[in-house]
């Protein structure tokens, strides 16, 4: 039998709340489809930093490379740990050592679930986010910091290699799908970095010639997201570009309990890391609130980059079956816990 080993992160907050209900599920579907997922569990949260000053051990990174793939819950407790030491010495220390070059996002509308838009069009949009440099390349720095003079510069980073391997992944899961790229951009107000964007899109385009490319800056594709969302494909956008256009993508597919995330090496030569983006919510934990179809939905975007698609289709149907009949958690309406709405989805695997 088959069989992959699997870094489990539960995190913070509801991270381990939302994990802890999905891997049972995960664990079936495996079972249906005749392998095994064998998880390990580790701690790394913003507790472990409080224990050992740091969020994971020096070596974390190189024991991730052992894994088949990661799936985590979510990071941070900001009133114990600030957000950016949470952020940037977990999550981003993960995808940037691990080199996941890119976030790939999906918003649709499942089975059942009403989007607040007004629009009753159908729209399957893929989000594709740069996800190692960027905005979030962490270069700059501050001086005469708490005096009158203090200035803070933070560097955006844009290389040759990381803007072409992004847009190329975007270019081959567009000829995948519709044929239709957006490139995302605000080349009009900044003239280096988006410039340099707009050309390295038009060099990889001249390698598709079956794929329609439009280009947008990041506000006029932030309103067709919400005008006409039915319009667009596969987006492709630089780290804090997607960051912000996918919290739009989460919000018109009925809200981030939906909104799962896989980054990844196109290269599979390091394990992938599938998560829900909706965050640790301190306020909510511990009370059984959190929708858990977000961390399933992830545990379906992972089990395909493993290869096991049909497994991931069972796992996605079976998400769709509840979801069509009106149950859920109270952010869809519905009254029921976060273990009770996991267990459902469990219930339909194979229906």
């Amino acid at each position: 039998m088959k069989n992959y080993r699997i870094a489990l992160l539960p995190g913070d907050g509801i991270g381990t709340e939302v994990l802890e209900a999905a891997w049972p599920v995960l664990q079936a579907v495996a079972e249906l489809h005749d392998f095994e997922l064998k998880g390990t569990w580790l701690p790394w949260s913003c507790e472990y930093y409080q224990a050992h000053g740091s969020m994971m051990p020096a070596d974390g990174v190189e024991q991730l490379k052992t894994f088949d793939a990661i799936y985590l819950g979510a990071v941070g407790l900001p009133e114990q740990v600030p957000d950016h030491i949470s952020l940037r010495e977990l999550l981003l220390a993960i995808r940037q050592g691990l080199d996941l070059s890119v976030n790939a996002r999906p918003h649709r509308l499942l089975a059942g679930v009403p989007g607040p838009l007004r629009s009753t069009k159908h729209f399957d949009i893929l989000c594709i986010r740069e996800n190692t440099e960027g905005e979030y390349s962490g270069a700059g720095g501050r001086v005469h910091q708490g005096g009158e003079l203090e200035v803070a510069v933070e560097t955006s980073i844009f290389t040759r290699a990381g803007v072409e391997r992004v847009l190329r992944y975007g270019f081959e899961q567009a000829r995948r799908r519709s044929g239709k790229l957006a490139s995302v951009t605000k080349s009009n107000a900044q003239r280096h970095s988006m410039v340099f964007w707009d050309e390295m899109t038009d060099r990889v385009a001249a390698e598709y010639p079956d794929v329609k490319v439009t280009r947008y800056h990041v506000d006029a594709i932030a309103a067709r997201m919400i005008t006409a969302p039915e319009t667009l494909d596969v987006i492709v956008a630089s780290n804090l570009f997607g960051d912000i256009l996918t919290d739009i993508g989460a919000a018109i597919q009925g809200g981030l309990g939906f909104a799962a995330s896989a980054n990844i090496n196109p290269q599979r030569k390091v394990p992938g890391m599938f998560e829900p983006v909706h965050g640790s919510a301190p306020d909510i934990m511990g009370k059984g609130l959190a929708n858990p179809l977000a961390t399933l939905w992830a545990g379906a975007l992972m089990l395909e980059h493993l290869g096991e698609t049909a497994a991931a289709d069972s796992l996605m149907s079976a998400i769709e079956t509840i979801t069509d009949t009106g149950a859920g958690t109270p952010d869809m309406g519905g009254t029921l816990s976060t273990g009770e709405l996991a267990r459902l989805v469990q219930a339909a695997l194979g229906d």
